[in-house]
């Protein structure tokens, strides 16, 4: 998603509606952010696994589009392809644009490049100056996805600090030929059982087992990306 995003103004965009949503921009993309709170819905159509930034250190739950960097075999002719649309894509084209001096703060924007936007057909954004109703419940949702993806990295740290993060390199056969997906993350269940029960406990207090063990359990579906590949 590298189109540039403006600040929503009803001055300026006091006529755009939002239309139907050509997944195009989204064709190489082999990895989206999912937070923890959405893995169970994920899950039952992407691997969902955890990457590490080599800058920050962190760790962040992404859902698999592909097995291959460029690869995307959810979107066919613009079209998304599975029923469970991930907040990051479903958001599109709008978005949220941060503060750099108050990260708790921000605003809302729009990727007025987008071929979803135009003045011809869709939901209207404004009635004059004031947001419609299709915007407010827009702007809602995107302020919810904010405040998950905040609380999503502050209990991926939790199983950072455990030592939960398990390096993986998975194999998967396509047409008989053999590709290793590298750079990965899985939560390490023989760590994630020797845990005390107090550690435990705590996890389950925090919400963080049904993510885990949906985390696990989407695995399976690397093998329902290789089918959709090799039958492309």
């Amino acid at each position: 998603m590298t189109q540039p995003i403006t600040l929503l103004d009803s001055n300026k965009h006091g006529d755009l509606k939002i239309g139907k949503v050509d997944f195009s921009h989204l064709a190489d993309q082999h990895i989206v952010p999912v937070t923890l709170h959405e893995i169970g819905r994920a899950a039952i159509d992407y691997p969902v696994v955890f990457v590490k930034n080599s800058e920050t250190g962190e760790f962040q739950s992404v859902a698999m589009l592909g097995l291959k960097l460029g690869q995307n075999l959810m979107v066919k002719d613009g079209q998304w392809q599975s029923l469970y649309l991930p907040h990051v894509v479903r958001d599109y084209p709008l978005g949220l644009v941060l503060n750099p001096d108050d990260k708790e703060r921000v605003w809302i924007g729009i990727r007025e490049a987008s071929s979803a936007v135009g003045t011809e057909e869709g939901e209207a954004l404004f009635n004059g100056t004031e947001e419609t109703e299709y915007l407010a419940a827009r702007k809602n949702a995107l302020i919810e996805h904010f405040q998950q993806d905040q609380a999503s990295r502050a209990l991926v740290k939790v199983l950072a600090e455990l030592d939960l993060f398990l390096p993986q390199t998975l194999t998967v056969e396509v047409k008989g030929e053999k590709r290793n997906i590298n750079g990965i993350y899985l939560i390490n269940e023989a760590k994630l059982n020797d845990l005390s029960d107090e550690q435990f406990s705590d996890l389950r207090k925090r919400g963080l087992l049904a993510p885990i063990f949906s985390h696990l359990t989407s695995l399976g579906q690397i093998n329902r990306l290789a089918r959709t590949e090799a039958q492309a």
